[in-house]
């Protein structure tokens, strides 16, 4: 084992990717808070600070061992190895660029959390918290932890695996890892949750439009330390994965976009804030991969493609509620299996021959077919034991008040208690016979109504 040297400037950049990581996790919340009706927002947000919660605890008490940890199978890493985060510097699996143990594995932690609150807007507005938590818990341990390993760690999907000898598989940031995990594992719970009440009936339309592009803003911030951050220092690959991240964003929103406008004739706020987070998908596993033009040619295939994907939950009948399938898994998809296609270094386009598109095609089907079982398994153990659902009461009445007794937005209260702080007028005094009545000076204020923010 060769001796650690500090390099304070990787380490500083690893520190700040990581803080905008975490960030991502919160801005998911306001974006798909936004989503879902005002009866729901809290709980719906509450799903991605909760998946903060347990799994940063579950990272360090095994997560980081699975994904990275000693080889076992080419399926997951010596769970004891790294239990607590107890490795060493010279054991960091960014040691070559000179960052210590803790400070990669801190990197790494926030990835976890954020996948696995991607999987919630499947879910939205009808599933048990204590459910949602324990399988948090179970999916971060027994599906993502592996397959970060298989891809990242040395196992079955990298670049020692099995697809090797055809071509070195391509992942820079998540592609499998991340957004074909976290989207399978989507329609998996989607599936086997059930339908709101109401789905495909009654208009279930985002009640906080603002909310939305703004979480969509701190999603797009967060995740130039996602791609960027990635490269494990500061240095020209970090660079290309920044402008790549930016150009195929841009290029994501204006596919999305197109399709709106000759769908639908007109763009919406909606569709662009849906654009942004397809083109950050699609860019991922490909930021170091392609050049900045590919990257724009990327982002529009990207943007197009989940623009139509979302739509086709109705017509299989499948309740992905805040498309994760449709952006996430689509979006995926789009971006690993184009690398094979659209890479400066092996890529169809530039006469790398049909080798790497066909290693990208084989990692995205393995990841697909690894965390739609496993997800399965999970998801059926959980509606056994625990149970998914609220009751259909609870649902209809909003389960923000029902099962966490609070509400997003209280605008009733807030109107009554400023009437009662109004102290009443003064009577007049009676006015003499015959003459007109003397008119009072205040108002006697109107009781207060309380819209329906739904």
């Amino acid at each position: 084992m060769e001796s650690f040297t500090l390099d304070t400037g990787a380490t500083a950049w690893i520190l700040v990717s990581a803080a905008l990581v975490l960030l991502m996790t919160p801005g998911l919340s306001l974006f798909y808070g936004g989503m879902v009706r005002a009866r729901t927002v809290l709980n719906m947000m509450l799903m991605s600070f909760g998946a903060m919660a347990v799994v940063a605890i579950a990272w360090v008490l095994g997560g980081y061992s699975i994904a990275f940890g000693s080889d076992i199978g080419g399926l997951f890493g010596n769970p004891l190895e790294f239990l607590g985060l107890s490795g060493t510097d010279e054991q960091s699996i960014l040691a070559g660029s000179g960052v210590p143990f803790l400070v990669a594995a801190g990197f790494q932690m926030t990835f976890a959390i954020i996948s696995t609150a991607l999987i919630s807007g499947a879910i939205a507005d009808r599933v048990k918290f204590g459910t949602w938590m324990v399988f948090a818990l179970v999916w971060v341990l027994v599906v993502y932890a592996p397959l970060a390993h298989m891809v990242w760690g040395g196992g079955l999907l990298g670049a020692d695996g099995i697809f090797a000898s055809i071509a070195e598989p391509v992942d820079f940031a998540g592609g499998t890892v991340v957004h074909i995990n976290a989207g399978m594992a989507g329609l998996v719970l989607a599936i086997v949750v059930g339908a709101r009440k109401g789905f495909g009936k009654e208009p279930m339309k985002p009640h906080n439009l603002p909310l939305v592009m703004l979480g969509a803003a701190l999603l797009w911030f967060g995740w130039f330390g996602f791609n960027a951050g990635s490269a494990g220092t500061p240095d020209g690959t970090a660079g290309l994965a920044w402008v790549n991240t930016t150009v195929a964003t841009a290029g994501a929103m204006l596919g999305w976009a197109l399709i709106e406008k000759i769908r639908d004739r007109h763009v919406t706020s909606l569709g662009m804030a849906s654009g942004v987070v397809a083109g950050l998908v699609a860019i991922t596993p490909a930021a170091a991969a392609l050049n900045p033009v590919t990257s724009i040619v990327l982002g529009l295939v990207a943007g197009i493609a989940c623009a139509l994907a979302v739509g086709l939950k109705y017509r299989f009948g499948i309740d992905d509620s805040l498309d994760v399938v449709g952006v996430h898994l689509v979006g995926g998809l789009v971006g690993t299996v184009l690398i094979g296609v659209l890479a400066s270094d092996g890529g169809l386009i530039f006469g790398g021959g049909v080798s790497l598109l066909l290693v990208q095609i084989l990692v995205a089907a393995s990841a697909l077919v690894f965390s739609g079982v496993l997800t399965l398994v999970i998801a059926l153990a959980l509606k056994y034991t625990m149970g998914w659902r609220i009751s259909e009461a609870d649902e209809a009445a909003g389960i923000d008040i029902t099962h966490h007794a609070e509400s997003g937005y209280d605008l009733g209260s807030s109107l009554i208690t400023r009437r009662d702080r109004i102290a009443p007028a003064p009577a007049a005094p009676a006015a003499p016979t015959g003459s007109a009545p003397t008119p009072s000076t205040t108002e006697d204020p109107q009781p207060a109504t309380a819209g329906d923010a739904r």
